[in-house]
């Protein structure tokens, strides 16, 4: 079973994060992301993806919107039950 990342969910799904994959020790992506909101427990949606390659991907937390290219939205992780 593949886990699911943000970068799978259709555009108009919600989910609800897991948790934000970190590639190295630190790792300045997923600390950003984590700053930005990206943390276990808050409901994600997609709003968009855009026309080339599917990037950026539009996603929104709460009332705020981000634009992430697909490599950072693959990073963070969704709740499997979601």
């Amino acid at each position: 079973m593949t886990v699911p990342n943000l970068s799978m969910l259709s555009p108009g799904k919600s989910s609800v994060i897991d948790h934000v994959e970190e590639f190295s020790s630190p790792d300045p992506i997923a600390d950003r992301l984590r700053d930005l909101g990206f943390v276990p427990g808050e409901i994600v949606k997609i709003i968009a993806f855009g026309p080339f390659g599917s990037n950026p991907i539009a996603v929104q937390i709460g009332s705020t919107r981000f634009a992430l290219r697909r490599s950072e939205a693959a990073r963070i992780i969704l709740h499997l039950d979601c």
